[in-house]
Parts: C-alpha cells; sequence; structure tokens
C-alpha cells in the first residue's frame, strides 16, 4: 500500500475543506423546508405531500385530454422519428405545428398568450412526446421547461412584456446555457465573467458555453456567468437574459454531432466581450445559482414524463414482439425469463408514472422546496429507463439492431438521459448529502452544547427527545385500502430505519462523508426507492378506493420488488466489498 507524503495529505485536506464550503454555498442557498424527501432522512413520513394522490379537476381533465388528443393527431400527421434522427434535424415546420397546437407556453398565463396549464397537465403531453421521439421532447423541454421557465419565475414585467408572448407563441426560441468545458454538473463551477462597466449600466461577458440545446437556433437565452461581489475580492453567479445580435455572440459550433438525440440543435458558443445591459439580469444580482436549479428542477419533472412516454413504448414494442415470434415451438412470452423483463417493466412504468404525477403535483400546489424531489425523480426514472430500453432490446433480439426497427434509435437516444440535467452521479451525491444536511445539522448543535452544557441544555435535551422517538415510534402510512396497509406498516419500518442509520452513518464517518461516495449512493437509492414506494402506495390506495383494480399486480410487485432492493442497500452499507474495490481502482 502506498505511503501518502504529507505534502499530500495537506492538499487533500485542502480540497475537503474546499468541498465543504462549495457543498455549504450550494446547500445553504436552498430553503430548508422539511418536506416527503428530507423527512425520509430524519425517519419521518411527510404524508400530506403523497397523500391524496394528485388528480385533476373535471375542466382540467376535460382541457388535457382534448389537447393529448389534438397533439397525438398532428404527430400522427407529421412528426416522423427516424427522419429527424437521419436528417439531424427537427423540421420547422413540426416546430410551427407544435407552437400552433401552444406546446411551446402550455403553462405561460393567459395574459402572455399561454393557456394556463399545471405542471401535471404538461408532464402529460410531454410524456405523449416522449413516447414518439426523443429529440422533439428534449427540444420542447429545452424551449419551455427551462429555456423560458426563469423568465416567468424570475422575470420583471418590463422582461416578460418584451419576451414572454413571442416565446409562448413559438415566433422565437430559448435556450439554457450553463453548461462550460469546466462548469456540467458542478453547476457553481461557471467561469464565464460578467464584468460590470465603470457606470455600472453594462455587463461585458466573455467566457464559452457548450453542449447548449437550441443555443444556435435560440433567439433569447438564459446565460449564468460570474460577477464580482460588491467590497469583496469574490464572485457569485448571475443569470443574464441574452440574444445572438448582441456583439460578442458567436456561435463556434452550430450542430454538434452526436450518437443520439441527432435532430436537438446542440451548439457551442462564445462570448467575446458581450455588452449585456445592466435590465438583462434575470433574478436578484449573484443568486443565478438559485436561478439554475429552480429552472432545473421544472426540466426534472418533464424528464420523468418523457421517460413514462419512451418506457410504455418499449414495453408496447416488447409485448408485441414477444406475443408473435416463436422459439422452441412456443411464443416468447410463454418463457418465464421474458415475462421477468416484461413485469419488471410494467412496474416500473407504473412507479414512474406515480412518482411523475405526485412531484409535478408538488410544484402545482405551490410548495417552495420540491429541488430534492426533482433530483429523486430525475436519477429514479432515468436509470430505471435505461434497463428498459435495454430488456426490450434484448427481448426483441438481433431484430432490434437493425435500423428498420425503432429500439436501435431508441437505444442511442436514451443514453443521454442519466448524463443531462446532472449527471447521476453526482445527483446521487447531491441527494443524499442535501438530505443528510438536516440530521446533521441538529447533531453539530448537540456537539456544540457538549462544550457547553449549560448553555446548550436545550439543545441537546430536544435532540434526545427527537432520537428516542425515532427508535421508539414508526413513522404512519395513511392508506383507505385495508389490504395495503400491511405494505405501508412496512414502508414506515423502512423509512424508520433509514432515519436511524443516516444517523449512524453521520457518526461513523462526520465530515468525511463528503468523500464516501459509494455510502452516499446507497443511501440515495433507498431514500429514492422509499419515495416511489410512498408514491406509488398512494396511487394505488386512490385506485383501489375507486374500484379499480386493473394495475394492483404491477403496483404490487413493484412496491415487493423496491422492498428488496432497499433491504439490500442496507445490508451493503455494513458488508461489502469497497475497500477491496477501492484498492483495485487505486492499483490501476
Amino acid at each position: 500500500m502506498a505511503i501518502k507524503h504529507p505534502t499530500q495529505t495537506t492538499e487533500r485536506l485542502e480540497q475537503r475543506e474546499q468541498q465543504m464550503r462549495q457543498a455549504e454555498e450550494l446547500l445553504g442557498s436552498l430553503p430548508q423546508t422539511t418536506g416527503i424527501a428530507k423527512g425520509l432522512f430524519h425517519g419521518r413520513f411527510i404524508h400530506d405531500w403523497v397523500f391524496p394522490y394528485p388528480t385533476l379537476s373535471r375542466q382540467q381533465s376535460i382541457d388535457t385530454k382534448a389537447a393529448v388528443a389534438d397533439l397525438n393527431q398532428f404527430c400522427d400527421q407529421h412528426l416522423d422519428p427516424t427522419a429527424i434522427d437521419r436528417n439531424a434535424d427537427i423540421p420547422r415546420h413540426v416546430i410551427d405545428g407544435l407552437a400552433d397546437l401552444g406546446l411551446l407556453g402550455m403553462t405561460a398565463p393567459a395574459s402572455f398568450g399561454g393557456r394556463g396549464f399545471s405542471q401535471k397537465q404538461y408532464c402529460r403531453l410531454l410524456e405523449v412526446i416522449g413516447a414518439r421521439c426523443s429529440s422533439t421532447s428534449i427540444f420542447v423541454n429545452a424551449h419551455h421547461s427551462i429555456g423560458m421557465r426563469g423568465l416567468l419565475l424570475f422575470g420583471t414585467e418590463a422582461q416578460k412584456q418584451k419576451w414572454l408572448p413571442d416565446l409562448v407563441s413559438g415566433k422565437k426560441l430559448a435556450a439554457f446555457a450553463l453548461t462550460e468545458p469546466d462548469a456540467g454538473s458542478d453547476a457553481s463551477n461557471v467561469q464565464t465573467t460578467a464584468t460590470p462597466t465603470g457606470d455600472g449600466a453594462t455587463f461585458v461577458l466573455n467566457g464559452q458555453k457548450r453542449y447548449i440545446t437550441n443555443g444556435a437556433i435560440a433567439d433569447v437565452l438564459t446565460v449564468m456567468a460570474r460577477t464580482p461581489v460588491d467590497g469583496t475580492d469574490d464572485t457569485a453567479i448571475t443569470a443574464f437574459l441574452v440574444t445572438p445580435d448582441m456583439p460578442g455572440f458567436r456561435v463556434t459550433e452550430p450542430r454538434m454531432e452526436k450518437l443520439g438525440i441527432r435532430g436537438t440543435a446542440t451548439a457551442k458558443l462564445a462570448f467575446d466581450q458581450l455588452h449585456v445591459p445592466r435590465e438583462n439580469i434575470l433574478g436578484p444580482y449573484g443568486k443565478g445559482l438559485k436561478v439554475a436549479l429552480t429552472v432545473l428542477d421544472f426540466g426534472r419533472t418533464t424528464f420523468g414524463a418523457c421517460c413514462t412516454g419512451a418506457a410504455k413504448t418499449c414495453l408496447r414494442l416488447a409485448i408485441d414482439h414477444a406475443r408473435t415470434r416463436r422459439q422452441f415451438g412456443r411464443s416468447l412470452a410463454e418463457f418465464e425469463l421474458v415475462q421477468q423483463k416484461l413485469a419488471r417493466m410494467a412496474a416500473w412504468i407504473y412507479a414512474m408514472e406515480a412518482t411523475t404525477n405526485v412531484t409535478a403535483g408538488l410544484i402545482d400546489r405551490g410548495l417552495e422546496d420540491y429541488m430534492l424531489e426533482t433530483a429523486m425523480l430525475k436519477v429514479w426514472s432515468t436509470e430505471r429507463l435505461w434497463t428498459i430500453v435495454n430488456d426490450a432490446f434484448q427481448i426483441y433480439g438481433g431484430a432490434a439492431y437493425f435500423t428498420d426497427q425503432p429500439l436501435e434509435r431508441m437505444l442511442r437516444d436514451h443514453r443521454i438521459n442519466q448524463i443531462g440535467e446532472g449527471a447521476n452521479e453526482v445527483l446521487m451525491s447531491f441527494i443524499a448529502l442535501t438530505g443528510m444536511r438536516g440530521p446533521g445539522m441538529q447533531m453539530k448543535e448537540v456537539n456544540e452544547a457538549m462544550k457547553h452544557p449549560l448553555r446548550g441544555f436545550g439543545s441537546f435535551a430536544h435532540f434526545a427527545i427527537g432520537a428516542m422517538r425515532l427508535r421508539m415510534q414508526t413513522p404512519d402510512v395513511p392508506l383507505d385500502s385495508e389490504e395495503l396497509k400491511p405494505m405501508g406498516r412496512r414502508l414506515g419500518k423502512q423509512v424508520k430505519r433509514l432515519g436511524t442509520t443516516v444517523q449512524s452513518t453521520l457518526v461513523r464517518h462526520r465530515e468525511e462523508v463528503l468523500e464516501r461516495q459509494l455510502v452516499l449512493e446507497r443511501i440515495a437509492w433507498i431514500a429514492m426507492e422509499l419515495f416511489a414506494t410512498a408514491c406509488t402506495l398512494s396511487r394505488l390506495d386512490s385506485e383501489l378506493v375507486n374500484g379499480d383494480r386493473s394495475n394492483q399486480p404491477a403496483a404490487q410487485f413493484f412496491i415487493a420488488d423496491s422492498r428488496r432492493h432497499v433491504d439490500h442497500c442496507f445490508a451493503a452499507l455494513r458488508d461489502n466489498d469497497d475497500d477491496r474495490l477501492l484498492a483495485t481502482a487505486q492499483s490501476l
């Protein structure tokens, strides 16, 4: 085993301190409301964030059904995903047609030409697009969910009046420019600078952006740049509204060649002494990171919807092929190993749809802090979709490998999902660290209290009562269906176990937990599965109460299978080969 040099140890400690400061900067900028996801890490079940299962009003249902019918009809007639992939372009008549349907501004208020759809309604429409063409769904998502979302949420009235009507109508397109050569999932590492002129009326942008969807075809871009903090040597990220007609705006590569989602216009951009007026600052000065993270929340819910649509297409294709393809005198659908894949697809799709609807419902209810839930949805649904695509491919066999079948394109298109809008490995660490922050802060207060017993007695007593309650009480999962209550009790026990596990993990690793990514991954998976199970139980409970048992087999299989995965992750926190794994990696 190599011996660490003292200089290496010092550098490692400095890096750890920097990581802690960056994590604190990021997490400290977020609201601290305890919702369903954060509650799980405390061993609590905040049931009113999940129950009752969110539904649309009667008028919303009518409007959504009509919009879905119109969109399906348009797609049948005009959307050719094979041609889009082959030509590496979404035709302008398709974009204009989607705009005419209102899809490019569906959630915007009617005062700006939008239809005022809720996030849940909008997710249903993105599911339709996601089921057909990943390039088109990502184009729409880049324009509506992240491109113009910052303007909707943070724009001044003057900014909205200037740009929203044309963006909502589709006359102009939007893009979101965050990613750089050194800033991808590490959003806080943006290097593009925005330096104010002497009179402060203008900011001069210099830097590069890459992998920007719609970057070369957008008329308005939300650009993240680093600005000085008055009176200090520090800088902070600020969001700017930039248009391509500003001198100094350059498209260095309009359409980067890609493996999949070839129809999207993914660009490289450069800003050379680009002057942006102060009135184009979007949101509070120096709070661009909050703008970016809030915008990405909306994109991640539609990610869940698009994944649901694609997964349903995979299941349909797999079932059709398994029933008609015969081997050894039987259809493929009669073999248990094929049935295993089909059943798992159906179970995950049911849970994916439930989790997307619950998460979108949090936004529609006006709740403030749903960042953890959207991150969980993004990671969980994209990981499950990748396995679904792979399983459908396997069922098809050699036929799937040829370009006359859609699965070849889908395999290429959906690999990006685990990378885009935050790489899943980074988001899993984010999920675990954000979730454990609350319990960690409590334990930090207790440690401080122990240094000053008289002054800190209240903090210590409060923590002790909470710890005792966590170990003595099992969270209640409110279910109306009697037959589901045993599943609810099992979920409550697992939530309780996560709470105690978080405490023991923090005690064991302390500040080094930032670097224990194998541990963080397991804790993140536990939390994601518990969240997905809660959403699935909520949906199934609602259906059973209303006499609908059509989805019961898939839902109950998911709940049971998810519970086994959670148990496996708990066991792996203590019984694992992490040391051997790391030793092998370090020997390479």
